[in-house]
């Protein structure tokens, strides 16, 4: 039986990463892609985990000012490598989302909620998490104006869009499917302080090869398909 190869690559080869402890998903790629249409200098990924999510978003975007935030020293070691490995530079912080002190805020935030229900995993990730609270607290490090990005399961998409409706504008809602006649995932943004309608976008095949194997943001494979 073959090994596992110790890298393996994102976006058509764009992006690399050291297999380990956690391996990002298609989730993290589509997150990315969703966030790479906005305009942003800072950007701030709470629960970074291995990089999956931001080392994309910086593969189609010139970002400033990279931090990533995660309870799991693990994750973070791994995540630094991967950064290195990727010649990007993020500033990564052990702390939880849900006490971090700080008053930084960022242009755009980006997150994949911990909507795991069950067992811990192995490495030490957040679980269990009270998915309002976790988008409140999101919500928090954002500038004015700015912009907030997340994917999450269509199960608990109804908890994500109430908590940004209290404090953003400019929501859009974009469905992902797959053989399934309901979605799989969703990814949600909203913009804090606006007023600005929300839209729902008629939704993506979620192994759109556009966006996992090209690497093509959101904006450029919905012109693509027309």
């Amino acid at each position: 039986m073959a090994e596992k190869q110790a890298i393996f690559t994102m976006m058509g080869g764009q992006v690399k990463i050291m297999r380990g402890i956690y391996n990002p998903t298609c989730d993290a790629v589509w997150l990315a892609a969703y966030a790479a249409d906005v305009s942003a200098k800072s950007v701030l990924d709470i629960g970074v985990g291995t990089g999956g999510a931001i080392l994309c978003l910086m593969a189609n975007h010139n970002v400033k000012t990279a931090v990533g935030i995660d309870v799991s020293q693990e994750m973070l070691d791994e995540c630094a490598k991967n950064a290195k490995l990727n010649n990007q530079e993020i500033e990564l912080i052990k702390a939880d989302i849900m006490t971090w002190r700080t008053n930084r805020t960022f242009d755009l935030v980006i997150t994949n909620p911990p909507y795991f229900k069950g067992t811990p995993a192995n490495h030490n990730a957040h679980h269990n998490a009270d998915i309002k609270q976790w988008m409140r607290h999101a919500v928090a490090r954002v500038r004015p104006r700015g912009t907030i990005c997340t994917i999450t399961d269509a199960a608990i998409m109804g908890d994500v869009i109430s908590t940004l409706a209290n404090v953003c504008g400019d929501i859009k809602i974009l469905p992902l499917f797959s053989k399934k006649n309901t979605a799989e995932r969703v990814l949600i943004s909203g913009r804090v302080g606006t007023r600005g309608t929300s839209v729902i976008y008629r939704g993506m095949d979620i192994n759109c090869e556009l966006v996992l194997r090209d690497g093509l943001t959101i904006a450029k494979a919905l012109a693509k398909l027309g």
